[in-house]
């Protein structure tokens, strides 16, 4: 511990973000790197807990408390106030493949747990590692580092989120000849077309990409495996498969008027928008410049929505979620180190307010109908008010109408952001693998390996929709179970 006093001699400071009104002028990021004296004060406020929590990636209370990945917080909070920038670097990239993906994206699972937020606020891991990857690539510390040998052994990945670049990562170091299989354009899943760019522009993952391929991993895209690409060529062609495609089935909404044009669901309004950005493709851009916009779905991606919308100049957004607002402190119930359950006000719903004056999210609403003009585009949305009631067989509690609660709002785009179900069944098919009643890939509990000889799975397309944090500790331990099975052991961490 480097600095015992530092949790109390320093406030918690993040790095500056720009005021709304300024950043929803562009699709940039918008967090300022603070300086190396004011981020090693930040670092030195970590307490080296007896007990990490920050690190731990237990379930508790139903939810995970710390980063799935088990990463080293504390060793490295500890180097990064010692300036010790290079062993900062190596002990997180021994955790984790891609923390300039993570340091961007992740909701800060260890931030939630750290001990100093018990009484205090939490030491900014999250900031402080991107500090630390950020000045690897600046300093020469990311540059490509090929394994010495090969083992011979060729593996396809079809798919590449962050599980199939984890696993393309891990086993691509071991020796393995590894060719990646994307359907997009790009590499990335959801990296490059679910988030948008303001929270991670698309060069990270272009320079993510020339490195791994200097390092000897093939990507190959516009390849729809199950369709342009066939099964049984990639079976004939590899020692072993693994799956990675995501859990890609939006879940839909079930409503009068669901055909009016102007209905589009989240993540196909989010891959428009990135490509207009990058390309200024305006063939299938969904523009909603001057339109009214409504977001279902509470989420991430939902909150993704309200500040792609703001950002196009939408005349107004608002933000449905079926649930009631959370508290805005921890209950008694949700202790710590648990995930805090409390009300969260994302960079949209700033936005959205300080463009429009109120925050864009109505609770306890669901919608009723969508409501089309003539020519069958949409006008307006009928919505329901929802309340809490527990169901007496079952003593669940479910969110039930409230009888003549109906309320129309003006729509000319709905945006359906109400997460994913599960696996396309084109892989699945293709594959001949078995789905369980979820829509997931099914493998034996702690496994990754299918009911198809040298055929694995990994990331949202086993375990269902998640975080990227996830997604690449699936990939990790796919790595090592296909290793081993080629191998006969593994080494791999």
């Amino acid at each position: 511990m480097g600095k015992p006093t530092g949790f109390m001699e320093y406030a918690r400071k993040d790095n500056l973000a720009a005021e709304p009104l300024e950043r929803i002028k562009n699709f940039n990021e918008f967090h300022t790197q603070m300086s190396e004296k004011d981020r090693r004060e930040q670092a030195s406020r970590c307490m080296n807990c007896g007990v990490p929590f920050c690190q731990s990636g237990m379930m508790l209370g139903g939810m995970v408390s710390g980063c799935p990945l088990g990463n080293l917080v504390p060793e490295w909070n500890d180097l990064l106030y010692h300036g010790n920038m290079e062993k900062a670097l190596q002990l997180l990239r021994h955790t984790n493949n891609f923390p300039e993906f993570t340091s961007r994206v992740c909701p800060a699972l260890c931030e939630a747990a750290c001990t100093c937020g018990l009484n205090d606020t939490p030491v900014t891991c999250k900031a402080n590692e991107n500090a630390i990857v950020e000045y690897g690539y600046a300093n020469g510390l990311m540059d490509a580092d090929p394994p010495k040998i090969r083992t011979g052994k060729k593996i396809a990945i079809v798919g590449s989120g962050p599980a199939g670049l984890a696993a393309a990562d891990q086993l691509n170091k071991r020796g393995h000849e590894v060719t990646v299989y994307e359907r997009n354009d790009h590499i990335g899943g959801l990296l490059m077309y679910g988030i948008p760019n303001m929270k991670l522009e698309k060069w990270v993952i272009d320079r993510k990409q020339e490195r791994m391929e200097e390092e000897g991993v093939t990507f190959v895209v516009n390849a729809d495996v199950g369709k342009s690409i066939k099964a049984e060529e990639l079976l004939k062609k590899y020692d072993s498969i693994i799956l990675a495609c995501g859990a890609s089935n939006p879940r839909d909404i079930k409503a009068p008027g669901r055909d009016s044009q102007g209905i589009y669901f989240a993540v196909d309004f989010l891959t428009r928008s990135t490509k207009h950005v990058l390309t200024g493709e305006k063939q299938n851009w969904v523009d909603t410049k001057g339109k009214n916009v409504i977001v279902i779905g509470g989420g991430d991606t939902g909150n993704d929505c309200v500040g792609t919308a703001v950002r196009q100049g939408a005349k107004s957004v608002v933000q449905i979620e079926m649930m009631p607002k959370l508290p805005d402190e921890r209950s008694a119930s949700n202790p710590w180190p648990e995930w805090p359950r409390v009300c969260k006000t994302d960079y949209g719903q700033e936005e959205a307010a300080a463009v429009y004056g109120k925050d864009p999210r109505i609770y306890q609403a669901t919608v009723k109908e969508f409501i089309a003009d003539s020519g069958g585009k949409l006008k307006k949305v009928k919505l329901v008010r929802l309340e809490p009631k527990k169901d007496p067989k079952t003593g669940r509690m479910n969110m039930v109408e409230i009888p003549g609660s109906e309320f129309e709002l003006p729509a000319d785009y709905v945006l359906i952001a109400a997460g994913f179900l599960g696996a396309q069944d084109y892989v699945a098919k293709a594959f001949k693998v078995k789905l369980n009643e979820r829509t997931n890939v099914e493998t034996a509990m702690g496994s990754y390996k299918t009911n198809i000889d040298r055929v694995f799975t990994a990331g949202d397309m086993h375990r269902g929709q998640s975080l990227v944090v996830w997604g690449i500790r699936e990939g990790r331990q796919v790595a090592k179970e296909v290793d081993e099975a080629l191998m006969g052991y593994t080494n791999l961490p």
